[in-house]
């Protein structure tokens, strides 16, 4: 039995308000807590041009995800390799970031980093101004950075990472203070060879967007850089089949340190008021259940995925008597990441930031229409 049940009513979370975004219909347990929470689940875009006016003909066929196109499984936990430094990645640690999928960028050049960035910087003054012109290389109030990670991809032919930062300084501060960061946002494309192989040279592919700040900041950034490059962002959403791809790719995973809990939460459906099952397993019981399921070492099924959750379904309803097969798998926390459905990320250990990220493209050039 597990050893306890709590009973929390939660807050409703804050809702994205951006003007420019809209609405789209859209072993033993350790410990069981049963939470009520309002949530708003829509799914919310960037504006969009609605098309590609340049755009290379999408809409092959893209393996679902934990199978890539030829059929063969993908490795069943994160690359442990890291090929980018740990100092220029350790911002991507312990943060939640928000997932969007992005189509390739048109005439996109890593030669003109820093004339984009005075562009972006006189953009957002002019929003900011509701529209007024400003002068291009004036001292702005909100200063932008945008940088190349070379190191941060899976091949040789996946682009560099591009890092775009939003700084703020106080006018009455000093020259040599430093600047407080207000945003990121992050276009990267690891392992994306399918992609790559399928798009015209005048095209930059890097279809996984990841950001962490104010939503207004992430509307004005995208919709520059959909005016600039003809590009369209879409808020990217991660399915329960997804989740539990990576619940079980992730429990099989090994850790540097003690690792946590595993702990799957899922949403009720049909109730007055939305109820969330928080189910935590020890993470030695889970990685035990995980080796008595795995036939083959560095590779995954969906077979494998399927028979580890129905034991973990199992397990739960003969001590609480609840059927999860029938509630939606919500969450996944592990101590190689946390993942919600809503399209937010968080890694937590730098030897699988590489691997997660993988996975994150795949499912951003899936999406990609």
């Amino acid at each position: 039995m597990a050893e306890g049940v709590t009973l929390t009513r939660r807050a409703a979370p804050q809702c994205l308000t951006g003007r420019q975004f809209k609405r789209r219909p859209a072993g033993e347990a350790l410990g069981l807590s049963l939470a009520m929470e309002s949530a708003d689940v829509a799914v919310r875009t960037l504006p969009s041009i609605g098309r590609l006016s340049r755009g290379p003909p999408f809409g092959q066929a893209h393996g679902w995800f934990g199978l890539s196109l030829s059929g063969q499984p993908l490795p069943p936990a994160p690359r442990s390799e890291q090929n980018a430094g740990p100092q220029r990645t350790a911002f991507l640690l312990r943060k939640r970031w928000t997932l969007y999928s992005v189509t390739p960028l048109y005439k996109f050049s890593d030669a003109h980093l820093r004339g984009y960035s005075r562009l972006l910087s006189a953009f957002i003054a002019a929003e900011k101004k509701k529209g007024l012109a400003v002068e291009i290389g004036v001292e702005l109030d909100i200063k932008v950075a945008i940088s190349s990670l070379p190191d941060l991809k899976g091949s040789d032919q996946d682009h560099a990472a591009i890092l775009v930062q939003l700084l703020s300084r106080s006018p009455a501060s000093s020259k040599n203070s430093e600047d407080k960061l207000l945003w990121s946002g992050l276009f990267c494309c690891v392992s994306g060879d399918d992609l790559n192989e399928n798009v015209p040279e005048d095209f930059t592919c890097l279809p996984l967007f990841l950001t962490h700040g104010a939503e207004s900041y992430t509307s004005v950034v995208g919709s520059w850089f959909q005016k600039t490059f003809d590009c369209c962002f879409r808020r990217l959403a991660i399915s329960p089949l997804s989740l539990s791809w990576m619940a079980a790719m992730w429990t099989g995973s090994k850790v540097d340190k003690t690792a946590s809990a595993i702990e799957l939460v899922f949403s009720v459906p049909c109730l007055p008021q939305p109820l969330d099952i928080s189910y935590a397993i020890h993470s030695e019981d889970a990685k035990a259940l995980w080796d008595t399921v795995q036939k083959t070492p560095g590779e995954i099924t969906q077979e494998e995925v399927d028979i580890f959750m129905d034991c973990l379904y199992s397990h739960f309803h003969r001590h609480f008597k609840i059927r999860l097969s029938a509630t939606k798998l919500v969450t996944v926390s592990t101590s190689i990441a946390s993942a919600h459905c809503h399209g937010t990320i968080k890694f937590l250990q730098s030897q699988y930031l590489t691997g997660v990220l993988m996975l994150l493209t795949e499912l951003a050039i899936s999406q990609i229409q």
